[in-house]
């Protein structure tokens, strides 16, 4: 498999760092394969911008960094409009339609997920990272359900397990016929 590189982002609190530890830690110990996860924070801790970037390999990662991803996950207008730039040519951009609204811009293929609402349906928007992680999940295929929702069970609280379990299958339902090229 080529490397694979993502830039989940979005604000503090929406579970943007948390998502790639999980995809990374799924391709590592469930498949095998290698990755680097770096992350950055905005001055506030929550609320203001975060962003996290993972590359996953079936080879070994010489740098942590890649200029341009192969998938780009917004989860608010500020992170889009300032990520954007770095979406390679025929990437792909994932963004949630309640909190991304102008993607003027972007000349590669764009899917709404709506994350935010779906996780609202579920009685906490809390969870809508875990429904990005169940479509990412389903669309590229490059991890199973079952390695995703072992490592979930791992690194989530108890408390809101069954809630991040079923928004991983909202969000691998919201993928159903959607496949995203990586």
């Amino acid at each position: 498999m080529k490397p694979i590189s993502i830039r989940l982002c979005g604000f503090g609190g929406q579970g943007v760092v948390l998502s790639a530890v999980i995809l990374g830690t799924a391709a590592v110990t469930k498949r095998g394969l290698y990755a680097v996860q770096t992350q950055s924070y905005g001055s506030e801790a929550r609320g203001g911008q975060c962003q996290a970037e993972l590359i996953i390999s079936d080879q070994p990662i010489n740098s942590p960094m890649v200029e341009k991803k192969d998938l780009l996950i917004a989860l608010s207008q500020s992170a889009l409009d300032r990520y954007l730039p770095s979406l390679r040519k025929g990437g792909t951009l994932i963004i949630d339609p309640q909190l991304v609204k102008d993607t003027r811009g972007c000349q590669e293929r764009i899917i709404p997920v709506p994350a935010t609402e779906t996780a609202v349906h579920l009685g906490n928007r809390i969870s809508a990272n875990m429904v990005v992680l169940g479509f990412i999940q389903q669309s590229t295929g490059f991890l199973t359900k079952e390695d995703l929702v072992a490592v979930i069970k791992e690194l989530t609280p108890p408390r809101f397990l069954d809630l991040n379990l079923q928004a991983v299958d909202e969000g691998i339902k919201l993928a159903q016929g959607v496949t995203v090229e990586v």
